[in-house]
């Protein structure tokens, strides 16, 4: 392996499931060596969410290999005296440590922070939680279904008046927390360069949700009027609908939001009429009669198809972009030039392409996708590093412990 901005740095991966993991392997795309620890059995829950009926399935284990990439594993029971004992010589040489199990377990294994903290000053732990780290919820476990989405109020917001509220999709809160503790451990690791001083980093999945919603929920915070506002958005204005065109595809105006791209927008349609119609004549009319505006636009973009849309909004440069399907991104150039999806560099991974996270910079290279390990894969390895024999690495595998 070449030398990447992490090279030698030492990460343990002692966390399960998708946000936190995938902090660990953004570090380990930039070269770290990431250890993770599973549990005996099935591991870590992430190798079996490819096989879920919320996911697609494809017949191979793709969130594991999204999120486990370029990882090695070792099992160790951390309920055996001699577990938590590999662990905390793991500890002790590590650069940061990556947890988010729920407290009262962190508690009964020595886990917190203040438990390991003594055996490496230097070590910077990163601790995700789903509600916090203070308060009544402290201990509560949560998924991000329950702690970004529903909890943090996004799940009300983002549907449609006088509908129930949506399910979110798998992952949808994890993966931009795993950028937040991501982008806390290097604030720690450069104020460690600076100071030689550890600490401790955390973030919530409720935190995040909320920082999600910030654009209403700092509205709140200030005071706002919440039932007025929710009153007058249970009907939307004509550009924040969505338009059905004659393929069933949906368009998107959010962007046509001043005099100029309107009548640019109604000139695309071939209904500047509108603007002569006393409902539609002033900013005050077109939103007093915005249901009626946008009842008229559904009418005359539903006679052609979105691709014969597109191409006469872009000719007027108005901003008007079509509702993509997931299936798409597959062959899409924009993904695929701006690498948010790549060739594995692995052939092992078996996968034709793995998705990018979202860090970029040109001056530090990535490692590539490498295949996510099997599990326990390296713990005689890991356990090598840490001085044992072969003799007393099988008397662990023989108890159980690894």
């Amino acid at each position: 392996m070449g030398h990447y901005l992490f090279s030698g740095l030492k990460v343990i991966d002692c966390a399960t499931v998708i946000a936190a993991p995938a902090a660990a392997m953004m570090l380990a795309d930039f070269g770290a060596d990431v250890v993770k620890i599973e549990q005996p059995g099935q591991g870590d829950m992430l190798r079996l969410l490819s096989g879920i009926a919320t996911t697609p399935d494809s017949g191979d284990d793709w969130f594991w290999q999204l999120d486990g990439r370029n990882k090695r594993s070792v099992v160790l029971d951390l309920k055996s005296p001699e577990g938590m004992e590999i662990l905390r010589k793991l500890v002790k040489r590590c650069d940061v440590f990556i947890t988010n199990q729920p407290y009262s377990l962190r508690e009964s294994l020595g886990l917190c922070y203040e438990d390991l903290q003594p055996l490496n000053p230097r070590m910077i732990y990163a601790s995700l939680t789903a509600y916090g780290e203070r308060g009544p919820e402290r201990k509560r476990k949560g998924f991000d279904q329950l702690a970004y989405w529903a909890r943090s109020g996004l799940m009300d917001l983002m549907r449609q008046p006088g509908t129930v509220p949506t399910q979110g999709l798998p992952g949808m809160g994890d993966h931009p927390t795993g950028v937040a503790i991501y982008a806390g451990i290097v604030t720690a690791l450069l104020h460690r360069e600076r100071s030689g001083e550890g600490g401790m980093v955390h973030t919530s999945l409720l935190a995040n949700g909320l920082w999600s919603a910030a654009g209403i929920a700092q509205g709140a915070m200030a005071g706002g009027d919440m039932p007025s506002y929710r009153e007058v958005n249970k009907v939307s204005a004509a550009m924040l609908r969505v338009y059905q065109a004659k393929d069933g595809r949906w368009l998107q105006f959010n962007m046509v939001r001043n005099e100029e791209l309107l009548s640019l927008a109604l000139t695309a349609m071939d209904a500047v009429y509108l603007l002569a119609d006393e409902r539609f004549a002033t900013v005050e009319a077109r939103w007093e009669n915005r249901k009626a505006l946008g009842d008229e636009m559904q009418a005359m973009l539903e006679r052609k198809t979105s691709d014969e849309w597109l191409a006469i909004f872009s000719g007027l440069e108005v901003p008007v972009n079509r509702v993509a399907i997931i299936e798409e991104t597959v062959t899409d150039a924009q993904v695929l030039e701006n690498a948010m999806a790549v060739v594995p560099a692995d052939d092992d991974m078996d996968l034709p392409l793995i998705m990018n996270h979202p860090i970029n910079i040109t001056s530090v290279p990535q490692v590539g996708a490498k295949r996510a390990p099997n599990l326990g894969e390296h713990g005689k390895e890991v356990l090598g590093e840490l001085g044992y024999d072969e003799g007393e690495i099988a008397a662990l595998q023989e108890r159980g412990v690894i």
